[in-house]
């Protein structure tokens, strides 16, 4: 099937957790659903959810936590169930 990009809709700093001590919101093999929360992109001490807009499963995450992301930049591939 066809992978999907899920990419920021932001510019800011993108966290894989939602606090340092906290599990990440996902992780390579997971299978998610339209909405699940990946990851939250900070911007102007905002902290935004970034939710995914489809179900499947994460094939590959393609940030480094705690990294700088621009507007558009990909941040997911996901196989679409």
């Amino acid at each position: 099937s066809n992978l999907i990009t899920i990419k920021s809709p932001i510019i800011g700093t993108f966290y894989r957790k939602p606090s340092p001590d906290k599990p990440s919101f996902v992780e390579v093999g997971d299978v998610i659903s339209e909405g699940k929360v990946l990851c939250v992109i900070e911007a102007m001490k905002l902290f935004n959810d970034i939710e995914s807009e489809v179900s499947g499963k994460i094939v590959k995450i393609l940030i480094d936590d705690s990294s700088p992301v621009e507007f558009d930049q990909p941040l997911f591939l996901v196989d679409p169930s």
